[in-house]
């Protein structure tokens, strides 16, 4: 499959790993790792060998909590890659992966199909326009089916898949797979690696023409060059089939399915001819846009551009990790960061394997590195030449659901650990250090309880504090039940000088839609550029609501008049009218509490079904559905996420510690007996 694209940066493929906690990623890494030569050794996640997992808490705990990138080469081709968490607490971890990739493989567990956290991957992948291969794993264990996991593909993610192996075998006896492309059978031994090469079995080849025929007409289905062959020749051709599975996954009309045993180290090989064949190198992809619509082509020639999208503080200083879009950059160049408004100097490039690196000249667009020296830039900030700004879309960054109060058991040990904190904050944008108004405690917020226990165990063990740490709390919300209208406010100051005068009416009712302000002022009472003071001064009162200070949302409010002064209204003395104009009207507002829920999915021995249910009732859990897979009742229920404190220790008593859960957010919704009219 070697390319004979003049172009180098036709030979370059950016891709994520993506799938659900223990589905495998870390193992189909590690084995790719191993039959690309960049490692002479398989890595176990069992015994805390990986090269991608080399945190200590990550070795510990048996997942992957930071995403992590590696650099190979097969066939020709290099290979940036990045193995990403399935634990939905690390999310944001995945979301700022996904901004830079060109392409992603899916991995699938064979047993479990779909998983949660394998569909919200999906969802997010979905949004950032990323063409995925999927790979359905573990087919050596007890329970694999392949038909069965791609047909919860089907149903789940709503692709068309497109299957182009059959697997040789089952179970323990899963050997290899067929190639319906090129309708030979690949097999590999206990004792080796490379994968032989051989005829289809007689026993399978009936199933192999089938199955071939049922992707030719799948395809010919959706790619007009496909069908014009298929209805002249009533057959595919290999080159025909490869170049349409290469355009069905970039288009996103298809999704390309493979399957294997990474623990076992079959069907990697295949894997990896896959990535070069069908996921797009830098050249496929939309030339980046900044946000003032000037676009950047993928081209050495052009001026510099990049998107940082991790920082990691390391013994060998600050790294910066850069998606490099168009341009060159080099050891000792300046930079521009657009975001922090300052000229950068690069001191060190390094192409990145995991926790060990080498260094390099410089970076070309489509590469993936790491710069040393960079001391203001943050995941979002745009990289640019100075002499040619630009500002690039950042990374969306989730929004904090639990907090808990942090301090350092010794008061000569406050400042290092704000210092530890920030340093967090800064390399992980979905933690929120914040002080408590009332209470005086510093707040560290994040994105679940396991998210919260890994930022407070790095701040003991990489700065030595001993640290205090609260119970979790939630982050609630307040929204309007029952609005109000016609609510007068006049704001008139005068201690000598120039007064502030405003004069607003607002109207509050419920929407959908978070937070929504408009206009219906008529004859110019109040001017558009106090109408925007306005809707400032609102944006300032939703900070803390009149139930219990929490952030305010689901309100729509409109300006219907007002009026203005000659000489005292200004823009300072409209916001202000705003701000406490809107506080005064959420008092007299029907306001509803809200409360983070999430989606729990659990999976128990059927013996074992009666007590979880039981269980989650008695948390507030609905239960949504529960269906029986090879002796394990999967139960998916909604749960306040304040209940679920302490779940997983409660889950292993009930079960006998066979019980597992994963959990992912769902949104808000009204907490009981907690809606006040005033």
């Amino acid at each position: 499959m070697r390319t004979n694209n003049p172009n180098p940066l036709a030979v370059i493929r950016n891709l994520g790993i993506l799938a659900h906690v223990d589905a495998g990623k870390t193992t189909v890494t590690e084995r790719i790792l191993f039959a690309t030569g960049t490692t002479h050794k398989r890595g176990e996640v069992h015994d805390g060998t990986t090269v991608t997992d080399f945190d200590p808490q990550e070795r510990d705990r048996g997942i992957t909590i930071f995403a992590a990138a590696v650099s190979c080469a097969w066939d020709g081709h290099r290979l940036n890659l990045i193995d990403t968490p399935g634990h939905v607490d690390f999310a944001d971890e995945v979301e700022r992966s996904l901004r830079v990739l060109d392409g992603a493989v899916a991995v699938f567990d064979a047993v479990a199909g779909v998983e949660p956290q394998s569909e919200s991957v999906w969802r997010q992948a979905d949004r950032h326009g990323v063409p995925r291969i999927a790979f359905v794993n573990k087919l050596d264990r007890a329970g694999a089916d392949l038909d069965t996991a791609v047909e919860s593909i089907r149903q789940r993610l709503h692709p068309a898949p497109l299957v182009v192996q059959l697997p040789i075998g089952s179970e323990d006896g899963f050997t290899g797979v067929v190639d319906l492309l090129r309708m030979r059978s690949l097999t590999w031994a206990d004792d080796t690696t490379a994968a032989e090469e051989g005829p289809v079995p007689d026993g399978l080849r009936e199933e192999a023409l089938r199955r071939r025929r049922l992707l030719e007409e799948a395809v010919a289905e959706r790619h007009p060059a496909a069908l014009e062959e298929f209805c002249d020749r009533e057959t595919l051709s290999a080159d025909t089939l490869t170049a349409a599975l290469r355009d069905l996954t970039h288009s996103g009309d298809g999704v390309v399915v493979l399957c294997g045993s990474a623990y076992r180290n079959r069907g990697i090989e295949p894997l990896l001819d896959a990535v070069v064949a069908y996921l797009p190198s830098p050249l496929d992809v939309p030339a980046v846009r900044g946000e003032n619509g000037e676009v950047r082509p993928c081209d050495p020639a052009a001026p510099f551009a990049a998107l940082a999208f991790k920082v990691n503080a390391t013994p060998m200083g600050r790294l910066t990790y850069v998606r490099v879009y168009s341009g060159t950059i080099e050891k000792g160049a300046t930079v521009w960061d657009a975001g922090a408004r300052r000229i950068e100097r690069v001191g060190r490039i390094l192409r990145v394997q995991a926790d060990r690196h080498a260094q390099l000249e410089g970076a070309v667009a489509g590469d993936i590195v790491a710069v040393v020296g960079l001391k203001s830039a943050r995941a979002g900030s745009t990289l640019c030449a100075p002499d040619a700004p630009l500002v690039l879309e950042p990374p969306g960054v989730a929004e904090p659901v639990v907090s808990v109060a942090v301090e350092a058991e010794r008061s000569v040990d406050t400042d290092r650990l704000a210092s530890a904190l920030a340093r967090l904050t800064e390399e992980d944008p979905s933690l929120v250090v914040r002080t408590d108004a009332e209470t005086g405690q510093t707040l560290l917020s994040g994105m679940g309880e396991l998210h919260l226990e890994v930022a407070v165990e790095k701040a003991r063990r990489e700065h030595g504090l001993t640290l205090n740490v609260g119970r979790p709390r939630v982050s609630y919300r307040e929204a309007v039940g029952r609005g109000v209208s016609g609510l007068v406010f006049r704001h008139v100051k005068q201690d000598g000088g120039a007064g502030q005068f405003a004069h607003v009416v607002l109207d509050v009712e419920p929407s959908a839609q978070g937070f929504e302000f408009r206009s219906a002022v008529v004859g110019g009472r109040v001017p558009q550029e106090y109408v925007r003071a306005v809707e400032a001064g609102c944006r300032d009162a939703l900070a803390e609501g009149p139930l219990g200070g929490h952030p305010v949302t689901g309100l729509r409010v409109t300006l219907t008049d007002g009026s203005t002064h000659v000489k005292d209204s200004s823009d300072t003395a409209f916001r202000t009218a705003g701000r406490f104009g809107l506080r005064e009207a959420l008092r007299a507002c029907a306001m509803v509490l809200l409360e983070p829920v999430v989606e729990v999915t659990v999976t128990v021995p059927e013996d074992a079904v009666g007590a979880v249910l039981g269980d989650l009732a008695a948390r507030r859990g609905r239960v949504s559905g529960s269906v029986t897979r090879g002796g394990s009742a999967i139960v998916t229920a909604t749960v306040p996420l304040a209940e679920l404190f302490g779940y997983a220790t409660r889950l292993r008593s009930r079960t006998q510690g066979r019980g597992t859960f994963t959990a992912r957010p769902t949104g808000y919704a009204p907490a009981p007996a907690v809606t006040t009219a005033r």
